[in-house]
């Protein structure tokens, strides 16, 4: 049984899978380790959760200094954390416990070193092995007991991919027996390799354009498994089995954006229809699949929420995020799914990132590290509690996680644990 095939929402809670082998009843506890959940929406399934903080924010169980500088997500992978970060010229992968002794760290390729070289792919993990890109394009498998390299590749480099302006971002993905990577340029857009040695299974056609900074995700749309992928210039879709493009929309062309697009953020799938958006005043849009999923059309597009690199939620009809004024100021916005009518618009520090658990966002301001509990509505964003992250440096650009009804915050080389648990 795939967990992407269970018919319920997998993202309002843990769940166990009941699997037959050899004769006897196995019990799988799924894992949401990778970048922003189960899904790649942000959603995390953790219940039992604080529903106000104390002044100063709930309780901090760690802080651990002195990690690679970076922008990616903190994991958790059977009680470990797992982090990347940057140190001199190259990236590094650190596990550590929950008391923030460090296990090991293992350096996995050269960082980009261009501007803003700090580590930004967030590791991908699964039975026990650890999947990463490093920021020049190698993809790397790790042994998450040891720390060992099992295999890598430089897809970046043997695949004559191009990089866009500030390199890449891309937090690999995993279908059922692969690694995809997506080396966009003149040979291909993206490959497919064997997730036990690294070999290429498959290599899709090319659609020109360069890297974006975004990440893929893996769908279910009425039974067909698709790959939703973006590019500086295209919105596309492939077949996870053998890399067939499905559909291709130049985004460039068609919506007459003036030169490539920054495009930052995982598109967002819901019921046959996927929302795109990035910042620097580009439209966001709404696509609509048809049933069978071979064909898509555009069904409205604006500039209200033109999210920067902070990712949005969808949450009972309607989208929550925030919008991109310029790169030092955006404001926060509730949106309708169907129609991309605007439900508010405020001021609250500044832009950033949101997550969602437990009925309540946690949003990350990006300029000062507020970090807020806000409750949904349509109809104003309503802060319950927050707090200021002190420590570490640079913007505050990581994405937040939650695990074990703990609160994961980065601030460069600084990581912070906090107990939000309802006891």
């Amino acid at each position: 049984m795939k967990v992407r095939e269970l018919g319920y929402k997998v993202w309002e809670m843990r769940f166990l899978i009941l699997m037959i082998f050899f004769g006897q009843m196995v019990v799988v506890e799924a894992q949401e380790t990778q970048w922003r959940g189960l899904n790649r929406d942000g959603k995390y399934p953790d219940t039992g959760l604080l529903k106000e903080w104390p002044k100063g924010g709930p309780e901090m169980i760690l802080k651990k200094e002195g990690l690679g500088n970076g922008y990616s997500t903190p994991i958790l992978y059977e009680g470990m954390v797992y982090i990347s970060g940057r140190r001199d010229s190259v990236d590094v992968v650190t596990k550590l416990d929950l008391q923030g002794n460090i296990l090991w760290e293992t350096t996995y390729g050269l960082a980009w070193d261009k501007s803003f070289p700090e580590t930004r792919s967030t590791p991908t993990i699964e039975n026990k092995r650890l999947y990463i890109m490093g920021g020049l394009g190698t993809v790397v498998c790790l042994d998450t007991e040891s720390g060992n390299i099992v295999w890598k590749r430089n897809t970046h480099e043997e695949f004559k991919a191009e990089f866009h302006t500030w390199g890449m971002t891309e937090s690999l993905l995993l279908t059922e027996n692969t690694v995809i990577s997506s080396p966009v340029g003149e040979r291909t857009a993206v490959v497919a390799l064997d997730k036990k040695d690294g070999s290429l299974i498959w290599e899709s056609e090319s659609l020109g354009g360069a890297r974006s900074y975004a990440s893929p995700s893996l769908i279910n749309h009425n039974g067909r498994e698709m790959i939703l992928l973006i590019s500086s210039k295209d919105f596309f879709v492939l077949d996870p089995e053998n890399g067939a493009l499905i559909w291709s929309f130049d985004i460039v062309t068609d919506l007459t954006v003036k030169g490539r697009r920054i495009s930052t953020n995982t598109p967002v799938y819901h019921e046959g229809s996927v929302f795109v958006t990035s910042g620097y005043n580009d439209d966001c849009m709404m696509f609509t699949l048809s049933p069978d999923g071979s064909e898509v059309e555009l069904k409205w597009n604006n500039d209200a929420l033109d999210t920067h690199h902070g990712a949005v939620i969808l949450l009972d009809g309607f989208l929550y995020g925030s919008n991109w004024i310029n790169n030092g100021n955006g404001i926060w916005v509730c949106m309708e799914w169907e129609t991309g009518k605007v439900m508010y618009e405020e001021k609250w520090y500044n832009k950033g990132s949101i997550i969602f658990a437990d009925g309540l966002f946690y949003v990350y301001e990006e300029k000062q590290g507020h970090v807020g509990l806000v409750e949904p509505s349509t109809e104003e964003f309503r802060v319950i509690s927050s707090f200021k992250i002190e420590g570490g440096s640079g913007p505050y650009w990581a994405h937040m996680s939650i695990y074990d009804k703990k609160l994961f915050v980065r601030h460069g080389e600084v990581l912070f644990i906090y107990d939000i648990e309802q006891k």
